[in-house]
């Protein structure tokens, strides 16, 4: 049980290194779009910071997603004052709530889309 949660859990890392090819597809569309296109795609941005004649614009995604324990299994033996012998006693681990986050910030230049770049865990 353990080396199937342990396997599926590098799987699921696995899948979140790299962006979806789909989401790559359409930032890429962006790019050489005019700041009025961007915000009609992605709507108002969370963040702007303007430096050095470029804008930046910055939009956030954020959920939170509980990853399941795991009750443990085995036999043990809680002693004549704990119980005696019982079933269950070792080996889980207790559910894990874990944010999940992803920022997409466009580099524009003379208002038109120059680049893009993704940080954080959900990208």
């Amino acid at each position: 049980m353990r080396k199937t949660l342990f396997l599926a859990g590098i799987l699921a890392l696995a899948g979140c290194a790299y962006p979806n090819p789909q989401h790559v597809a359409q930032l890429n569309a962006l790019v050489g779009k005019s700041e009025t296109d961007l915000i009609r795609t992605y709507g108002v941005p969370n963040r702007v910071y303007d430096s050095g004649g470029n804008r930046f614009l910055a939009y956030d995604r954020s959920r939170i997603e509980t990853i399941p324990g795991d009750p443990g299994f085995g036999p043990y033996w809680g002693g004549p004052y704990w119980g005696g012998w019982g079933w269950g006693g070792w080996g889980g681990f207790p559910p894990e709530i874990v944010q999940r986050q992803c920022e997409t910030t466009f580099e524009l230049t003379a208002g038109l889309v120059k680049s893009w770049s993704l940080r954080g865990n959900a990208c």
